[in-house]
């Protein structure tokens, strides 16, 4: 094969480049925002972009592209009608998100249960009032799309003690799950646990997926914990939920629309936490992402099966 062309939409240090041309000494790799990308595409064989990338007018432009690999796991912007319809590969970064997102995750159960979401508050106000803390040990935590950060999530809940439930369209032997639901018995599922975690892809099917029928179907004592993409929910069903009592809180990290704006009645709520999307953050993310194309790349040049390939159809 020859020498490959790789573009990142993203800066490198020199240690990346050097994980990459360590694997494939021949490999020419270059990064530049999208505004100069233009200036490279031409002679690119292999595109490395974020998942929620315009890259569209970029692609129209890439005679040679033959792969494009997304640093998140996300690709809901890289799916569009020309690269559907076309041979490129498509990849993501699927299995390196696990670690600090499944940490988010159990900062927002562990504050919610402790009370610092009002000792914050009361902080801020200088009031010494105590709020009675529960516990997580022997809790129900329901996971809503068991793939790798959803496992990732199930272990760190058998350790700290709980029963953990979980959904996944094709059903699988979990080891840190104790019961799994196929997706059309969601509603069942959330009729026992103490906790939601929404870890699901944003597609056609999870679009919307949480409205108030399934806040109904919760435990008026459970938490709503969204990790995954802000649009898998109905917000203003779910402001109307956390209004009505219907769910005792939320911790939310994405929202259909981010910034979340400021008139939205989320960001008052006493038993709701907002985080600016960084869940998935930490400062080995690009260390793993780049290891991971590393990797990847060494099996598409030897023609072997590749890791986390999007069926560009369903979007995953």
């Amino acid at each position: 094969m020859p020498a490959l062309n790789v573009l990142f939409l993203n800066p490198l240090a020199e240690r990346h480049t050097q994980t990459i041309t360590n694997m494939i000494p021949d490999t020419s790799v270059i990064s530049c925002d999208l505004a100069h990308a233009p200036e490279y595409i031409e002679n690119t064989d292999i595109l490395v972009a974020w998942g929620f990338a315009d890259i569209r007018r970029l692609y129209l432009a890439a005679p040679k592209l033959k792969w494009v690999h997304a640093l998140s796991a996300g690709v809901e912007n890289l799916v569009f009608p020309e690269i559907q319809q076309s041979n490129t590969i498509l990849t993501n970064s699927r299995g390196i998100h696990g670690i600090p997102v499944s940490e988010h995750v159990f900062a927002f159960m562990l504050a919610f249960t402790r009370g610092f979401n009002l000792f914050i508050r009361q902080q801020q106000q200088h009031i010494w009032k105590r709020v009675e803390p529960q516990e997580i040990h022997e809790k129900t935590i329901g996971i809503v799309g068991l793939g790798s950060i959803g496992r990732e999530i199930a272990k760190r809940a058998k350790g700290l003690g709980m029963h953990v439930l979980a959904t996944k369209r094709t059903a699988t032997t979990e080891i840190f799950v104790d019961k799994m639901y196929p997706a059309e018995r969601m509603n069942e599922m959330l009729s026992q646990c103490d906790f939601v975690v929404v870890t699901l892809p944003l597609t056609e099917d999870t679009k919307g997926l949480f409205r108030l029928e399934q806040f109904s179907a919760m435990k008026r004592t459970a938490y709503f914990i969204n990790i995954a993409r802000g649009a898998v929910v109905c917000q203003p069903d779910l402001a109307d939920a956390l209004e009505q009592g219907l769910i005792q809180g939320a911790g939310l990290d994405v929202f259909e629309h981010e910034p979340l704006p400021a008139e939205s009645p989320l960001w008052d709520m006493s038993n709701v936490i907002i985080t600016p999307h960084v869940a998935a953050l930490s400062p080995h993310y690009l260390d793993r992402a780049v290891k991971l194309f590393a990797d990847n790349l060494l099996r598409y040049v030897n023609d072997r099966e590749m890791f986390n390939v999007i069926d560009k159809v369903k979007g995953y």
